[in-house]
């Protein structure tokens, strides 16, 4: 799948041209005939024989921006100046700061802030630890924490090289849910090294959201960590896609008058992200799920399984399908991909049932192109933004932690995952519904809201808490 001109790869060149009447035209013609799409263009300086111009155009990546700018230079009469890559300017210095939220103005405001006050608050939470979520950045505070082995669509590039991720998705939890977070990139790979070290920063934070360890170490550091820790710890790739895959799904069987309880469906991944998925769905009702991965169909007679293969071959496939994931998706009503791109094509929708729902997750590039998919499904999601449906964590992870900050909740279970995803898929209206509507936007208002009350109110259920109790 050719990939559209972008902002996440956007330009701005700076210009000196001519003063002529057809400068500008000449300028943005130059730009589409190379297939740039120009954003702005704005004239910063004018004399009398030349003018600046600043130029924003979004393009396909870095060779394509070349290729523009280049077609730039040839024009006559036009200076190429300065090249600036938006998204790098918008990273520059990183994207996350620390502020103080009380003002430090005269002696009286130190001595409460520091010593010698602060020690009375010191001696109140070591007299009683439950105090250091009321008096504490710990009441609102959630460690981003990866090794930076699974970064999504670039794999292993380690922790320093995942930093600029870990700072976004602590962007996103203070945009969507106001909550601090901070990144947190361990320079090891070793299950016990990396148990070991968030044990030890946990007493600053009130959950752990894991991010991007690659399987199968991420489920033996989730499955430790929260044994072991007082907080909730949960896995975004892991639980976030599947909260939205099952809300997504949720409302996606509405639109085309099928039941969960009795749908064919496929799964391509069997990582981290597919095996949270189906356990998700199972929860939910599913029965008829089959799984496939790299070498095919998942299934008990399959030999080499590992463990975590061999349960999702116990609890699956209930017909007893082998072959590869090709032959799987023949008559299957849903189609779910957390694995690579490309691994099926049109065709090979056109041979599922009527009414298919596809939702190929992938990113940057699907499992099926969804316009080739369209052709043949009643329903397609993507991970895209530049798709309808986008099926996207961000529309989880917020609501779910600010549910569990309020609920100061121990621990995350399915009840609250489901609670999660049927409250998401709750945004979605029913006279709202349709093909191309079975997933509310991220800028939805009413999304964080949703899911951080139905997970508080799960979270407090489970523990015997009064809903009306307050942090």
């Amino acid at each position: 799948m050719n990939s559209a001109p972008s902002v996440s790869s956007s330009i701005t060149v700076r210009l000196e041209v001519q003063a002529r009447p057809t400068a500008v035209s000449e300028l943005t013609t130059a730009i589409e005939q190379t297939g740039g799409i120009v954003t702005a263009l704005d004239v910063t300086a004018s004399g009398n024989e030349r003018i600046r111009v600043d130029l924003t155009c979004a393009t396909r990546g870095d060779e394509h921006a070349g290729t523009i700018v280049d077609a730039l230079r040839a024009l006559p009469g036009v200076d190429v100046g300065p090249v600036s890559d938006r998204t790098f300017l918008l990273h520059l210095g990183g994207k996350l700061q620390i502020e103080s939220k009380v003002p430090i103005r005269n002696r009286d405001d130190l001595s409460m802030i520091y010593t010698p006050g602060v020690a009375r608050v010191c001696q109140a939470i070591a007299a009683n630890p439950d105090d250091a979520r009321r008096l504490t950045i710990k009441r609102n505070t959630i460690a981003v924490v990866t090794d930076g082995t699974a970064v999504l669509g670039l794999g292993d590039i380690g922790p320093l090289a995942s930093l600029p991720v870990m700072e976004g998705k602590a962007a996103l939890f203070k945009r969507f849910a106001d909550i601090d977070a901070f990144p947190i990139a361990l320079d090891t790979t070793d299950v016990d090294e990396i148990v070991a070290a968030v044990k030890a920063i946990a007493p600053v934070f009130a959950g752990i959201n894991l991010e991007d360890i690659s399987a199968p170490r991420c489920f033996e550091v989730e499955r430790r960590l929260r044994a072991e820790l007082d907080i909730p710890v949960f896995h975004d790739d892991q639980h976030g896609t599947a909260i939205v895959a099952l809300a997504a799904l949720t409302n996606a069987l509405k639109v085309v008058g099928k039941d969960i309880g009795t749908v064919r469906i496929v799964l391509s991944g069997a990582g981290a992200a597919g095996t949270a998925v189906l356990k998700l769905l199972l929860a939910a009702g599913a029965h008829d799920v089959v799984v496939a991965d790299i070498a095919g169909v998942v299934s008990v007679d399959r030999e080499g399984l590992d463990p975590s293969l061999r349960w999702i071959a116990e609890h699956t496939n209930p017909r007893g399908l082998t072959g590869t994931l090709k032959d799987a998706v023949v008559g299957a009503d849903v189609f779910i991909g957390v694995s690579a791109p490309d691994v099926i094509t049109g065709d090979d929708v056109a041979r599922m049932g009527d009414d298919a729902i596809v939702f190929a997750m992938a990113n940057p590039r699907p499992e099926v192109d969804p316009v080739e998919a369209a052709k043949h499904a009643a329903i397609v999601g993507t991970g895209r933004s530049d798709f309808a449906n986008q099926i996207n964590n961000v529309l989880a992870f917020p609501g779910v932690f600010r549910g569990l900050l309020d609920a100061q909740s121990h621990e995350v279970t399915d009840t609250l995952l489901l609670a999660a995803a049927h409250a998401l898929a709750s945004a979605v209206h029913e006279d709202e519904l349709n093909p191309t509507y079975i997933i509310p936007s991220v800028f939805n208002p009413q999304v964080t809201t949703l899911v951080a009350a139905a997970v508080e109110a799960a979270a407090r259920e489970e523990a015997g808490k009064p809903a009306d109790d307050t942090p």
